[in-house]
């Protein structure tokens, strides 16, 4: 037995189990405890890649593994959260946000076999879109009192779907080299919306505005590298 492979295999075990505790708690109606399922979801999914590389312990099954964890965590767990949250307002056309769950395992897929995605995404990745629907529904039901408002949901479901899997690249953090520039940008961006979001918290006394900040984050991402994909190429 190697006890080096069982280290990050066990961590992304936990990831799979924050996923599926996630969706019991979706549910139920608990979405706040659900998204911070998902949060914990996303440590373990960080620190599994992590201690894989430092102990030099890649595997194939381990990789397999870790697709079928994020899919639960970050594809089915924040689609059920969307699919119960709009159920009250929507009835079974909630049902459509279950699509996202379906394309998250798509994108987790070419993933895998995309040679293009070393330091970087071709698509969002899922942990983000995860992160973005999380916050959403933690918001309270006043944001919608009108029916349109869950129609709208349902269209940027619709609309993650195809982000998803676009062949737009987005940046990661391993790409710091390459984009210094524009990822410290994010980071300074991402500071003052969670301070925001955290003083409007303690104004408002909900915690909820402080769980939007991630969903504010990610937006902020998305609009950085759709600017990037339009902006005018260095030329050499």
């Amino acid at each position: 037995m190697n006890l080096k492979r069982i280290i990050p295999d066990s961590l992304t075990s936990c990831n799979l189990l924050c996923g599926s505790i996630a969706v019991f708690l979706a549910t139920q109606g608990a979405f706040i405890w659900a998204f911070v399922f998902i949060l914990g979801g996303a440590f373990f999914d960080f620190f599994d890649g992590l201690s894989a590389r430092m102990l030099k312990a890649p595997s194939p099954i381990g990789i397999q593994l870790d697709s079928l964890a994020d899919d639960i965590t970050f594809g089915l767990a924040p689609a059920m959260m969307l699919f119960c949250y709009l159920r009250p307002i929507l009835g079974w056309w909630a049902g459509i946000a279950l699509l996202m769950a379906a394309f998250s395992a798509l994108r987790l897929a070419k993933f895998n076999v995309d040679e293009r995605q070393h330091d970087s995404f071709i698509g969002l990745a899922t942990p983000a879109n995860a992160i973005f629907w999380g916050g959403i529904c933690c918001m309270p039901y006043a944001m919608l009192r009108f029916d349109w408002m869950g129609w709208c949901l349902i269209g940027l479901s619709l609309l993650s779907c195809y982000l998803l899997n676009a062949e737009i690249p987005f940046f990661s953090f391993k790409s710091f080299k390459k984009e210094k520039t524009l990822i410290i940008c994010f980071i300074a961006g991402c500071i003052i919306l969670i301070g925001f979001c955290a003083a409007k918290a303690i104004v408002a006394k909900h915690i909820e505005f402080a769980l939007f900040s991630g969903t504010a984050c990610i937006l902020w991402y998305v609009a950085l590298n759709i600017l990037m994909l339009f902006a005018p190429k260095k030329k050499f």
